[in-house]
């Protein structure tokens, strides 16, 4: 029984991620090391669930039975944590850009409340260190719950509101979500289109720019210049729309 003398001792890894991801706070932290809590978690529930089924078992019966619910409840957590990570660690960039929060001020309200309680989780465990101790705080796994559920929707409606885009814009199929949302996060940024014109026109390879970000003309891939008859102004329009001009 000797899981029973320190059954936390495993302790919660913490990544700390500076500039590169942006929360409310200036540092943001996520969690690594699942394989290595993985792996003393499945051993602990291997051996307790052994231990339940031991015909000298008795004396120690309720201790067993009160361990193996915690390491269930544990391994329910860091389940639903690694895939809140894996969610969050996506739409977040995405929602720090304020072209997109405007437009989509629903979804954007929603992420600031998963974002809350992302940041709260992960400065605690970043302070506390220790599984158990975590993952035994009163809600969690609920909170975790929920914010899956909310960044499952908050995806989906990701998701149309990328298809309206190519919707309006047929070529934006050419591009990955990925891709399509660099465009997107920049709106006032015309210029943002550059790197991805090869993708969505056969041999438009850059446009040209004035002072005024108003767009005379177009250069092949092998430089060739074609100069346009009307300037298009990209700023009365959404990118979906001038880009087909």
């Amino acid at each position: 029984f000797f899981f029973f003398n320190d059954p936390a001792t495993t302790e919660i890894y913490t990544e700390q991620i500076v500039g590169s991801v942006r929360c409310v706070q200036e540092t943001a932290y996520i969690l690594k090391g699942y394989d290595e809590i993985g792996a003393v978690l499945d051993e602990n529930i291997v051996n307790t669930q052994a231990m339940s089924f031991s015909p000298f078992k008795k004396p120690f019966e309720d201790r067993i039975t009160q361990w193996n619910s915690q390491l269930l409840l544990m391994s329910d957590i860091l389940e639903e944590w690694a895939k809140c990570q894996g969610q969050w660690m996506y739409l977040q960039p995405i929602f720090d850009s304020p072209d997109i929060a405007k437009q989509l001020p629903v979804e954007s309200k929603k992420f600031k409340m998963v974002n809350n309680t992302w940041v709260t989780l992960l400065t605690h465990a970043k302070t506390v260190k220790n599984v158990l101790k975590v993952c035994t705080i009163e809600g969690v796994l609920d909170k975790l719950r929920e914010a899956n559920n909310n960044l499952e929707l908050i995806q989906k409606e990701l998701n149309n509101y990328l298809e309206k885009k190519r919707e309006a814009f047929a070529r934006f199929y050419f591009l990955s979500n990925d891709d399509l949302l660099a465009i997107l996060s920049q709106t006032k940024d015309p210029t943002a289109v550059q790197p991805h014109l090869r993708n969505v026109f056969e041999n438009i390879n850059k446009l040209q720019f004035d002072d005024q970000k108003f767009i005379n003309a177009m250069y092949s891939a092998e430089g060739e210049k074609i100069s346009f008859v009307n300037v298009v102004d990209p700023t009365v329009k959404g990118v979906e729309y001038w880009m087909g001009d």
